[in-house]
């Protein structure tokens, strides 16, 4: 029985005939050293700092992110082998994550073959579930997860959208997420999503606001182009996400995302429901395949955001991928522009762009380092082993940040 599962679990490995072959025969390549270290991806980023509130009152303190979540709590893990290959996985949780990495995944790899990378999943994930089923434990088993991909490309020499079963397209067509989405139509860009300041703690005053916002960016980058709104929870009121529904139909948006709590299933599935003008976005902050497994089944999203070195890494994602596919669901990685979430949306016929990462942005060097190639709109297929990323010990220890 132990066998049968053994080999069930590396037929859905996805990483194709040559790799398996590879498993079966490099007995020899082993784990040696796993490494955490939180990094800054980009330069400025307070997300993490002491706040300060206006009372307790504020709207603030009802959005103050902290230092484990986002771009604070980017996570950078570097697994190192016997035979000199390194790979390096990105994920989140900051300093948590990291503890969680190296006093406890860590034990789970050293040793083992990173080519077996279904099994170590699974092992992983159930090692934390009596306390890690979502947030910074996947978060820091995602960063793990990546490395080990990226350790499997580099062995195999191949990209890791070839071992995911090769690209759908040419090319992914990107969108930019911005506050001023006419930056980037000098670039090339076609697609843009706005981040929403106001919601609910705002009250009729913020409607207007994000009514005017969205009509003028509409103007600016013409009829023909995508525009799309990232809300981030804060229009957490069923009754109010409709009536904004119904003030933008004239904006014609192509989804709202995140509009309410990721925790609130039940009123996504409401929405997509009622709502014919717009999609609803959501996932950016579900986790696994087995949160998906929920979303799809209530129906609570027209379109699938999992974050690749959040959700679970490449192990997850592309399970979740699948499955969006089947829920003929669109799926937009969060983050589809970075050189790990490239691969899911390459090799996805359901993944119509890739979202900007570091594209236009102030950003650091270790950021850039995984920036996928950009060029007039779209974002090109790597062609190096692994994540094809220019990320090296260097540059995680140029970029760290222990907080």
């Amino acid at each position: 029985m132990a066998s049968t599962r053994r080999r069930f679990l590396q037929s859905l490995s996805g990483l194709g005939l040559a790799s398996q072959v590879a498993a079966q025969q490099d007995h020899s390549l082993r784990i040696t050293a796993v490494e955490a270290v939180p990094v800054n991806l980009r330069p400025g980023n307070n997300q993490g700092d002491l706040p300060k509130f206006d009372g307790p009152y504020d709207p603030q303190r009802w959005r103050y992110i902290g230092p484990f979540g986002q771009l604070s709590g980017a996570l950078a893990v570097t697994i190192r082998t016997n035979q000199g290959v390194v790979g390096y996985g990105l994920g989140a949780g900051g300093s948590a994550g990291a503890q969680i990495v190296e006093k406890h995944l860590r034990h789970l790899l050293v040793g083992m073959n990173p080519l077996d990378i279904e099994l170590l999943w699974e092992q992983m994930y159930a090692s934390g579930l009596s306390y890690g089923r979502r947030g910074i434990f996947v978060t820091a088993l995602s960063a793990v997860d990546n490395a080990l991909w990226d350790v499997v490309g580099k062995r195999l020499e191949q990209p890791v959208y070839r071992l995911l079963g090769g690209a759908t397209k040419e090319k992914a067509e990107a969108y930019y997420t911005s506050a001023k989405p006419e930056s980037g139509l000098s670039m090339g860009f076609q697609n843009f999503k706005l981040p929403i300041r106001d919601g609910v703690l705002e009250g009729r005053a913020g409607m207007e606001r994000t009514t005017a916002i969205l009509r003028e960016a509409r103007q600016a980058i013409g009829a023909d182009k995508r525009l799309m709104i990232d809300v981030l929870f804060k229009w957490d009121d069923l009754n109010y996400v409709k009536e904004m529904a119904l003030r933008l139909e004239d904006v014609q948006l192509y989804f709202i995302e995140e509009a309410l709590s990721p925790d609130d299933l039940l009123g996504y599935a409401e929405l997509v429901r009622d709502i014919r003008s717009t999609l609803i976005a959501h996932g950016e902050h579900e986790y696994t395949q087995h949160g998906y497994k929920l979303l799809f089944h209530h129906k609570a999203a027209g379109v699938a955001q999992p974050d690749v070195t959040w959700c679970g890494g490449v192990t997850a994602a592309r399970k979740i991928g699948v499955m969006a596919a089947e829920h003929d669901v669109v799926f937009l990685p969060h983050r589809g522009g970075s050189l790990y979430g490239l691969p899911l949306v390459l090799t996805s016929s359901h993944a119509p762009m890739a979202e900007s990462f570091g594209t236009g942005e102030p950003v650091s060097d270790l950021m850039l380092a995984m920036t996928a190639p950009f060029e007039k709109g779209y974002y090109l297929p790597p062609e190096k082993p692994g994540f094809g990323t220019e990320v090296t010990d260097a540059l995680i220890q140029k970029n760290r940040k222990d907080v």
